[in-house]
């Protein structure tokens, strides 16, 4: 055997089975790179989306705590004196008692009743309210009571004559 210099000794040529093999595996590997790259997109995209959707999930939430908020079923009754057209509210405790027959209450010679939502505080005119209750709705004055009838929206009950 003779000794090979490694600075004047050529390689030998690869066979067909090894460049073949070669090409093979610079193939896979370049497809793997392309396969990494679209699983990272992929990837990101999904990232997105569900971001995305975690935001309109969140904004759906708002808007129904929302509507929840406005549309429940507490009203607020205001205790109102009826002086020559003009309805000005005055204290709860001038509604307290019982009602005649028209949901008024009288109190030193005043007539009183209960007006349904709207607004105004004591000594104000009061605005957008109705003196029919509403159906199904809990009713309850400033003062923290419930009111369980009372203004013209009340039903007197009695015995039909069969």
């Amino acid at each position: 055997m003779r000794r090979q210099d490694p600075g004047t000794t050529r390689p030998r040529p690869p066979t067909v089975a090894e460049a073949r093999e070669r090409d093979k595996a610079a193939r896979r590997a370049a497809e793997a790179a392309h396969q990494a790259e679209l699983d990272a997109q992929k990837r990101k995209k999904t990232k997105r989306r569900l971001i995305g959707a975690g935001a309109v999930v969140g904004v759906v939430g708002v808007v129904a705590l929302g509507y929840w908020a406005f549309s429940s079923d507490d009203v607020t009754a205001r205790c109102v004196e009826v002086e020559d057209g003009k309805e000005i509210v005055v204290p709860d405790s001038n509604c307290s008692g019982s009602p005649n027959s028209s949901g008024i209450f009288i109190y030193s010679g005043r007539q009183y009743r209960y007006y349904y939502g709207g607004s105004g505080d004591i000594g104000q005119k009061i605005s957008n309210a109705s003196t029919v209750k509403p159906k199904g709705a809990t009713i309850t004055t400033k003062s923290g009571t419930t009111v369980q009838r009372g203004g013209l929206g009340s039903k007197i009950g009695g015995s039909s004559g069969s």
